[in-house]
């Protein structure tokens, strides 16, 4: 046997995802086997990348930071009246665009509070509007209190519990005082009572999907409208449904009957969910559903027609025509398929129709209207978003690789731009809407969570989308709170994401220019019918030949849901990917080493690989030890970055929380750790370039509260611009102060 000796040199490598610490294997014999020292390699590798250090965020030491966004809104919010739509997009009575950058608030980690009290409330909307928050998603209302506003005493899910409407009634005020708008959510986790009246209440958990057809949950609904949006606020001095500081009221939560048909959840199990989210149909409401596609059926074809359906159905005369299955999908049909895609459209649509006709006229709310979301994303539900465009606005929900879904974990997003969080998203939007996407997040843990936000602000400005809010913000009760990741979505203190919220602002609010070229896709009725059967590798836009990196390029929009006929796409194979505004380029190389620059006046990026593709912006070169990270640079004025004398820099790698632990595949966290949260500190030298007239550079780290940590670092004036390290102290974030000669 032949055993291959390797000398143990310095730098020895065998590729560039296994390395050999010299430093560590120092004391053990200079010449070991190949099988060996590949196993060494292996073993070595984690502890050869940056070491983790403890960064907490403080929100409560953040008076007097330098970063300081709050002056980026209007205040109060809603100052100049109702905000509407005009010419696709948000618009308030002065004449001025309206966008949001916002969060949801939850309570689902332990110690967070979805409504804080009146102290905390003024509190947390001040760190709100200091990060460049400008609205906030409160979902999980219709909760029993103390987490929600309904009252737990009562036999029914209709009467608010008046404490806990205090406490919103004030922190919806100190939001506005801030600028900061509110969205409402109707329903989204109620259970239900026996005073409801409902069939089945204490088997239809959430009631997702019959809550679009039962009349009786149809009237719940109604009820708990009726009684949160004519409450009065008496901090504000309005009810809800006159308040200029709510901007959206939003119907129901992640809710289509598409999704449930495509999981066969219109039927019952044949084991019921402990779930109370995505419930199936009980058998009560499985034969409702039945009768009321026969009634429909009845009422819009002719006796020849049914006669049709009738045998392609398998059924007699008298008998009802059964409802298409998931497992029918490929043999159905044509007719029998696409009757019952107009079914469910039907339905949806009824349900919008009426909750708006109910809303506007009978409670005369003055309020905009969103309906449900476009949130899976592997299964077609182009039929849902036609039904969604009566509302005032579309809207979309994605997580990249979510925790809890089927598919590729923490791999990095910049690595596939056809699938990314912006590529999904994009195929919602209407020509003729404004489009928001109001859940989004980059899941904990992941090593690449970084990318993120500076990503989506940056192609959501570039899209000219209306809304982004992040999943989620948890304001933690307990002033004494132990900083660390709450959980999977829980950004509140992600001492990465929080400082990329406040650049994220300036990029998707203020920077980031919208795309000049609009890409349109037509659809005919039969088009999107024929989808719901499309094979998932048509996902995410199921429009075969249709390039999904157009939206990395150019706006992307559907501009017909009732014309269509064949189409032909023009091909995107260049790399990079450059937007028609020439301010972003995403570079992938065979889908490894991705990286993505962002260069405007004011907010320059370099997103991903950096050390592998060795490029700058104008203004900004990165030289990292890091194979992964991203660095934001931002003008905290109105100012071009090369004029201004103040510009924030952040920094972001890995996250992770003390003792957290892998799993044996580093896919997933068997363990989330505690306090403190860690950081991969982003280490190399930072290049300021194209300065004028600059006669010092002083760079300040910034501690978790947002304010100096001491730590001075004076920039070296070099030929090529300003030069200094960074990484030498445990942040995420810096000051710059760049002083002009006079």
């Amino acid at each position: 046997m032949c055993v291959l000796l390797v000398p143990l040199s310095a730098g020895c490598s065998f590729n560039q995802d296994v390395y050999v610490c010299v430093n560590q294997l120092s004391k053990m014999k200079k010449y070991l086997t190949l099988t060996l020292l590949i196993t060494l390699c292996f073993q070595l590798k984690a502890q050869q990348t940056i070491q983790l250090q403890p960064f907490s965020i403080n929100h409560r030491n953040a008076a007097g930071s330098p970063v300081d966004l709050s002056g980026i809104s209007e205040k109060p919010a809603g100052k100049s009246g109702f905000v509407s739509v005009k010419n696709g997009h948000f618009y308030s009575p002065n004449g001025k665009r309206v966008k949001l950058w916002g969060v949801n608030i939850t309570d689902w980690t332990r110690g967070s509070v979805q409504i804080p009290t009146k102290a905390e409330a003024e509190f947390w909307a001040k760190t709100l509007s200091r990060l460049g928050v400008n609205a906030v998603r409160l979902t999980f209302l219709d909760f029993f209190a103390p987490r929600g506003v309904i009252d737990p005493t009562k036999d029914d899910t209709h009467h608010l519990d008046a404490a806990q409407m205090d406490k919103l009634d004030y922190w919806v005020a100190q939001l506005k005082k801030n600028g900061i708008y509110s969205d409402l959510n109707l329903m989204v986790g109620r259970t239900y009572k026996v005073g409801d009246s409902v069939q089945q209440y204490n088997k239809i958990g959430w009631a997702k999907y019959a809550s679009y057809f039962d009349r009786d949950l149809i009237r719940t609904q109604k009820e708990f409208a009726q009684a949160l949006l004519s409450h009065y606020n008496p901090y504000t001095k309005t009810e809800y449904r006159n308040e200029p500081a709510i901007v959206l009221v939003e119907l129901v939560n992640e809710n289509t009957l598409f999704h449930a048909w495509d999981i066969d959840a219109l039927y019952p199990a044949d084991v019921p969910s402990r779930d109370a989210n995505f419930k199936n149909l009980t058998p009560y409401h499985s034969e409702l559903l039945t009768k009321l596609f026969n009634v429909y059926l009845q009422k819009n074809n002719s006796p020849a027609q049914l006669a049709i359906l009738r045998k392609q159905a398998g059924v007699g005369p008298q008998e009802l025509i059964p409802r298409i299955r998931k497992s029918q999908y490929a043999s159905a049909p044509k007719e029998l398929f696409d009757a019952t895609v107009k079914f469910y459209t039907e339905v949806e649509k009824n349900y919008f129709i009426e909750m708006r006709h109910y809303l506007k006229d009978t409670l005369h709310l003055h309020n905009m209207l969103l309906g449900s979301n476009d949130f899976l994303h592997n299964i077609p539900e182009y039929p849902m978003v036609e039904s969604n465009s009566i509302m005032d606005t579309e809207d979309g929900h994605v997580y990249w690789q979510h925790p809890s879904w089927p598919g590729k974990i923490n791999t990095p997003m910049v690595n596939e731009p056809d699938s990314s969080t912006i590529a999904k998203l994009a195929r919602t939007a209407l020509y003729s809407k404004p489009f928001t996407v109001s859940e989004v997040n980059h899941a904990f843990p992941n090593d690449y969570e970084a990318e993120g936000i500076p990503l989506l602000a940056a192609y959501a400005a570039l899209q000219d989308w209306d809304a982004v809010m992040w999943y989620t913000f948890e304001p933690k009760s307990d002033p004494s709170y132990q900083a660390s990741v709450g959980d999977a979505f829980d950004i509140s203190h992600h001492p990465v994401k929080i400082p990329q919220l406040a650049a994220g602002a300036l990029l998707f609010l203020r920077d980031v220019s919208a795309a000049h070229e609009v890409v349109k896709r037509n659809y005919s009725k039969e088009q999107i019918y024929e989808t719901m059967r499309a094979p998932q590798s048509e996902a995410a836009y199921y429009t075969p030949g249709y390039p999904s990196s157009n939206a990395m390029k150019h706006k992307v929009r559907i501009g017909s849901m009732n014309s269509g006929g064949k189409q032909t796409y023009a091909p995107v194979t260049e790399n990079p990917l450059i937007s028609d505004t020439k301010q972003l380029y995403w570079y992938t190389h065979n889908n490894k080493n991705g990286f993505v620059k962002i260069e405007t006046p004011r907010s320059q990026a370099l997103v991903g690989f950096i050390k592998a593709n060795n490029k700058s912006t104008v203004n900004l070169s990165a030289t990292v030890e890091n194979d992964f990270c991203a660095i934001t640079l931002s003008s905290l004025n109105t100012q071009a970055i090369q004029k201004f004398n103040h510009l924030l820099l952040t920094t972001g790698a890995r996250t992770e929380n003390t003792g957290m632990q892998w799993n044996t595949d580093h896919k997933k966290a068997i363990r989330t750790g505690t306090s403190p949260s860690l950081i991969e500190v982003v280490k190399g030298t930072i290049l300021l370039k194209g300065l004028e007239l600059v006669s010092s550079v002083v760079v300040q780290p910034l501690n978790g509260s947002g304010k100096p940590l001491g730590n001075v670092i004076k920039a070296q004036k070099t030929a090529a611009g300003w030069q200094f390290a960074i990484g030498n102290v445990a942040t995420t974030w810096y000051d710059i102060s760049v002083n002009h000669q006079r």
